[in-house]
């Protein structure tokens, strides 16, 4: 880093990934900040700086050792931070930088046999919460919601029709007699939709959320809020406001479809409110076109249903049709490093892997992961140039389709 970077980022002040210190701090306190950005999205630590950015320099002898020593003690897991010294920032005035970045793992501050986890808020560096931590290990990867047991349900809270179809239909596999309790207890646990408790095995999170009989009952966040709008806007006066509810999977019997999963809900909910031009083709043959074609629609209500973070138990996922375009709301931010530009390319990570396979087995998802590319980037290009619009912003994920209409937005 030259002297003059160093002086635009102490100009700046502090933020979520700079954090100003005296090099007289105790080991603990470095520590902290260092666990706290390593939580985060990474940062560094300047020691020498004042908290209102008056440089002070360095004073401790051996400091990058005592940096280095400070990592290997008292964060677990230890990391290996950058560390250099600009010299003479101000006449005979030192600084050291301290850098480290993103954690591939949770990190905590490990003192008096105690740990004590730390993330970064702005730009304070402050214990964990439960509901945060927990977050925290999810998008790391090292915590799965979706197999969390439910409290208060059992296997007879999941269906056992759409149980029936998936396994014998779907995967091709002989199922216990509807009788056989125990039968059917062990072909749930094995595959993760009840959880292994005695001496009542509850349903986890994605046993409900697939084949629930009443998912919202336990799960509030297991629907989607969906409206449609005359305009641009939203308004007081929707032409339909609704919340969709039930397992995500839909029933098939002898004789084809017998009960619409949420995804084929929300897909309905989106034709109802888009309208269907006709064509003669080949001066003979009458075709029909959706402003929307059925896979991206398709695809991005899966993705959201999905991929969201079900930890955010106060939202749904959003549905929204306006005049010109349709909007998919999935609640939290994206997973595992992923962003809207690796997204573009077909990157693929899994929040909750068991809802992920079990969606692919009905066909909803692609073997490869490249549905955001093919089913919603290539279908809506190739059927009206638009190109859809993917955002992450805070603790949300919005995925924007556009209709092209002339006179209005088209790219």
């Amino acid at each position: 880093m030259t002297k003059t970077e160093l002086l635009e980022l102490i100009r700046n002040g502090e933020s979520s990934g700079v954090e100003f210190k005296r090099d007289t701090i105790e080991t603990r306190a470095l520590a902290k900040e260092l666990v706290a950005f390593a939580n985060l999205e990474g940062g560094q630590v300047l020691l020498g700086v004042e908290d209102d950015g008056t440089l002070l320099g360095l004073t401790r002898a051996k400091l990058e050792e005592w940096v280095m020593t400070a990592c290997r003690d008292k964060i677990r897991p230890e990391v290996i931070p950058y560390f250099e010294v600009v010299r003479d920032v101000e006449s005979g005035r030192d600084v050291a930088v301290v850098r480290v970045g993103r954690g591939w793992g949770v990190h905590h501050v490990w003192h008096d046999n105690h740990r004590t986890y730390y993330i970064r808020v702005g730009t304070v560096s402050r214990e964990a919460s439960a509901e945060e931590l927990e977050r925290l290990f999810q998008q790391r990867g090292a915590f799965r919601l979706e197999l969390r047991p439910v409290s208060g349900t059992t296997m007879l809270d999941l269906d056992r029709r759409r149980l029936r179809d998936y396994f014998s239909r779907v995967r091709g596999q002989e199922t216990p007699a509807d009788n056989d309790g125990v039968g059917w207890r062990t072909i749930l646990i094995n595959t993760e939709l009840l959880a292994e408790e005695s001496p009542v095995p509850p349903a986890t999170v994605a046993g409900l959320l697939l084949f629930g009989t009443n998912p919202k009952r336990y799960l509030p966040q297991a629907g989607v809020d969906a409206a449609a709008f005359a305009g641009l806007e939203k308004e007081y006066a929707a032409r339909e406001r609704i919340s969709l509810r039930g397992p995500l999977v839909p029933l098939f019997g002898s004789s084809g479809l017998v009960e619409n999963g949420l995804v084929e809900q929300a897909v309905e909910l989106v034709r109802r409110h888009t309208g269907v031009t006709a064509t003669l083709e080949g001066g003979a043959r009458r075709e029909e076109r959706w402003e929307y074609p059925d896979e991206a629609i398709r695809e991005a209500i899966v993705n959201a249903l999905v991929h969201r973070d079900y930890l955010l138990s106060a939202t749904d996922v959003e549905l929204t049709v306006f005049a010109d375009r349709v909007e998919i709301v999935s609640p939290g931010r994206l997973p595992n490093g992923i962003t809207p530009a690796r997204m573009r390319t077909g990157c693929r990570a899994a929040r909750n892997q068991l809802l992920k396979d079990v969606m692919r087995d009905y066909g909803y998802l692609e073997h490869m992961g490249m549905g955001v590319p093919r089913k919603i980037i290539k279908s809506m290009l190739e059927h009206n140039g638009t190109q859809p619009d993917l955002i992450e912003e805070g603790e949300r994920f919005l995925v924007r389709l556009w209709k092209k209409v002339p006179g209005e937005r088209t790219e």
